[in-house]
């Protein structure tokens, strides 16, 4: 029997390597596949890993009928017996649900990579269906580290270095690297602790807030 598998975790955990591995596990065993992405890092398109691993992929617009193209495929004389899904988070709530009709009608393994919660520590819509759905929910099991050096469980955005908990839930940007100087639009990985208090990497060398405050914010 097929199954619907949702692998989640933060920035930075491995998500689309880990994509990038079962797309290459099923291709070495003989199977045939499709890849999707949306919104990746690297352009329209592709599946990029920060290990420098890449593989073109299908972009999926919020307009694009996965049941519509996997049906159009096979009876077109096409195979398909797996789809790989990055960046489900973008996903819309209907595109979950036609990935779980082509699970459970056409018997073909779906997995699905993506971030739970976005910068304002809201789950996305792609990621909350899919907990709805999946048959499988797995957490990455590479924790990505704060800067503190605890285990990072939430998404901050930066602007010129200086996190910001509004604005638009889809921009592009790649997560800080402390050699680099501060993008204009960036993504940090930060515990529970230091996201509340937005207390960034690049606030901490500053200086301009102190991880010893008593915590009564």
């Amino acid at each position: 029997m097929a199954d619907l598998s949702f692998y989640s975790g933060t920035m930075d955990s491995g998500k689309s390597t880990l994509a990038l591995q079962v797309d290459h596990n099923r291709r070495a065993r003989g199977h045939v596949g499709r890849v999707f992405t949306s919104h990746d890092r690297a352009g329209s398109g592709i599946v990029s890993s920060r290990l420098g691993l890449s593989v073109v992929a299908i972009e999926v617009p919020e307009e694009l009928d996965f049941w519509d193209h996997v049906v159009g495929s096979l009876t077109q004389g096409g195979r398909i017996d797996y789809l790989v899904c990055d960046e489900a988070q973008f996903y819309t709530r209907r595109q979950i649900d036609q990935l779980a009709k082509i699970v459970d009608e056409l018997d073909i393994d779906v997995y699905c990579f993506g971030i739970l919660t976005d910068f304002r520590t809201r789950l996305f819509e792609g990621s909350a269906r899919l907990v709805e759905l999946a048959d499988r929910v797995h957490t990455l099991q590479v924790e990505a580290l704060c800067w503190c050096g605890k285990r990072a469980t939430h998404n901050a955005r930066t602007e010129s270095g200086v996190m910001v908990t509004e604005g638009e839930v889809m921009v592009v940007g790649d997560v800080d690297e402390s050699e680099r100087p501060n993008p204009a639009v960036g993504y940090e990985v930060l515990c529970r602790r230091h996201h509340r208090r937005r207390l960034t990497v690049a606030a901490a060398k500053t200086g301009a807030l102190s991880p010893d405050v008593l915590p009564f914010d």
